[in-house]
């Protein structure tokens, strides 16, 4: 079996046809998708009608899975495999969040231009999601994903800056980004559990060997400067890297599943509706290691 693959946008997301993945257990169509993710860094599934258990499974194909933050909560959860995250506004009873409920304010930050996990001492490779119940058009928005190819923002910035942040060192904090939203209430403990960690600000991709900026709202300063003049020139690089013509904007269909590598891209969610339900799953792979032992 061969995949079809039809770029999208501008040209670094692509849709792939031609494929159920259900039960995918063919190392050469793995190898296949791989490939397409390296060239692309978004790749596009239609019409997929996959379990969590199923999802879990083809996810496991490209490597370790990470339990996620809201997963590693003790309590109930809505979903019953905890390596696939819970990105909805449901409740553990399948009802729609009050406004003001605290999870779905924490869920919030997801709006802001990210890369997942960038906070862990080791990050995460690939997410994918998989869109299973999805909220009727409205005047707040659709509930987009917008991706910023960010191998594409590191090849426009002038040579001079490129050597000039080659080697910085950015510190990641998931309870900074949750603050740019005025979220701050986090349960006991968390802050203990999840300190900020380091990450190169600029990586060497490893399957297109393209270099790229590693960024995201959890980024906080910049190792050895001033906070000020780190959030400045990281607030510079953001807003570069976010330019249209860096941008893929992904409009949801029902059982579409989206695979986008974390080391080169970042992404965030559009508004929607919040009276109506959204519900879509999440895997995760985890890289081997930490971005300061890499070579930028």
């Amino acid at each position: 079996m061969s995949i079809a693959i039809n770029p999208l946008g501008n040209g670094f997301a692509a849709e792939i046809g031609g494929i159920d993945l259900r039960g995918t257990n063919d190392d050469a169509i793995v190898a296949e998708i791989w490939r397409a993710i390296d060239e692309f860094s978004v790749v596009v599934f239609r019409d997929q009608a996959l379990t969590d258990a199923e999802l879990r499974d083809f996810a496991e194909r490209f490597g370790p899975l990470e339990i996620g933050r809201a997963a590693a909560r003790p309590g109930r959860r809505r979903l019953s495999i905890p390596q696939i995250g819970d990105i909805s506004n449901l409740n553990e009873d399948h009802q729609v969040r009050d406004l003001f409920d605290r999870r779905r304010l924490d869920s919030l930050g997801n709006r802001l231009w990210h890369t997942d996990a960038s906070y862990m001492p080791v990050p995460v490779v690939l997410g994918m999601l998989h869109a299973v119940t999805l909220p009727p058009p409205s005047a707040f928005g659709n509930g987009e994903t917008e991706f910023a190819d960010m191998r594409a923002a590191y090849d426009a910035l002038p040579n001079g800056t490129k050597a000039a942040v080659n080697d910085l060192i950015v510190e990641h904090d998931v309870f900074w980004s949750r603050a740019q939203v005025g979220f701050t209430e986090f349960p006991q403990g968390e802050r203990d559990q999840y300190p900020p960690s380091p990450q190169r600000l600029v990586r060497t991709h490893p399957g297109s060997k393209r270099k790229t900026l590693y960024l995201s709202a959890h980024a906080s300063h910049i190792v050895g400067w001033p906070v000020a003049d780190g959030r400045l020139l990281l607030l510079d690089l953001n807003t570069h890297a976010t330019q249209s013509r860096f941008i893929y904007r992904h409009e949801w269909h029902k059982g579409d599943l989206v695979i986008w590598d974390n080391r080169c891209t970042m992404h965030r969610g559009r508004p929607h509706d919040e009276t109506k339900a959204r519900d879509l799953r999440r895997a995760t792979t985890l890289d081997q290691g930490s971005t300061l032992h890499e070579a930028a």
